[in-house]
């Protein structure tokens, strides 16, 4: 289901469950297993998420759904699997490295929830991206009307889920669903560079200012604080300090 290679700092995982890497149970049980994986490895600061098929992803398995609506208790099991959706995007936001999805083919439902779980995305011109759940009588609880709506704000959340919409990739760069377009044939390229120009940054320093960014949408937490206390951490840090005297020593050479 995962195939994953660390070069040059970036973990790259690809995702190929054909048809369309539908979330099955096995599929997020596997997903955990190479975080855990990954999480024990210290060679990777940008974890880069793409597909090898020609859907990013589609979201749930439709067997599984089939499997639970057709059971007495099928409602609590639906529950359960999206309980594990929710569990599994919210690690992957929460991880202290830099999170990129290339969106290169459909993300739907559970697919965009995915993606939106990273901190980045670049997406194909010729992309799609919705949460069409509404056309089912559900609604994207895997994290989509609060991470999209952080993201895009409320209009555009409204906009799009209320009225379950398709968009393709560049519309979604220009509502700032994506941060980055790209035609198809020069995703992977633009993918790559991005996720390197990102590893090339002190994984450290990184760390600290994505816990300072995600204060800043948390009500309980007093971000200006929580800068201080992160420069006072990393004005301790040797990685730090090197780099810093390094600056110094050239701008004094260079006559600053």
């Amino acid at each position: 289901m995962f195939a994953c290679a660390v070069t040059e700092g970036v973990a790259t995982v690809t995702m190929n469950a054909p048809p369309v890497n539908a979330m099955s149970d096995a599929w997020v049980a596997g997903f955990v297993r190479l975080l855990d994986a990954l999480e024990a490895r210290v060679d990777w600061s940008v974890l880069h998420l793409r597909s090898a098929l020609k859907i990013f992803a589609a979201g749930a398995d439709l067997k599984e759904m089939r499997a639970r609506f057709a059971v007495a208790d099928g409602v609590a099991a639906q529950l359960a699997a999206v309980r594990g959706y929710q569990a599994l995007f919210a690690r992957i936001e929460a991880l202290p490295r830099v999170t990129l999805a290339e969106i290169g083919g459909s993300a739907l439902g559970g697919g965009l929830e995915l993606a939106l779980a990273c901190d980045l995305r670049v997406a194909a011109w010729e992309a799609k991206l919705g949460l069409p759940e509404l056309r089912l009588g559900l609604l994207p609880g895997a994290g989509g009307t609060q991470r999209l709506t952080r993201l895009c704000g409320r209009a555009a959340s409204l906009r799009l889920i209320l009225g379950a919409e398709m968009v393709d990739g560049a519309e979604a760069e220009r509502l700032g669903l994506v941060q980055w377009g790209a035609p198809f044939s020069e995703l992977p390229a633009a993918a790559t560079a991005i996720a390197r120009r990102y590893a090339a940054l002190p994984a450290h320093a990184v760390a600290a200012a994505k816990s300072c960014i995600t204060a800043a949408s948390d009500p309980a937490r007093d971000g200006f604080r929580e800068e201080i206390e992160q420069t006072h951490a990393l004005l301790h840090e040797d990685r730090t300090r090197v780099l810093v005297r390094g600056f110094l020593d050239r701008s004094d050479r260079n006559g600053a």
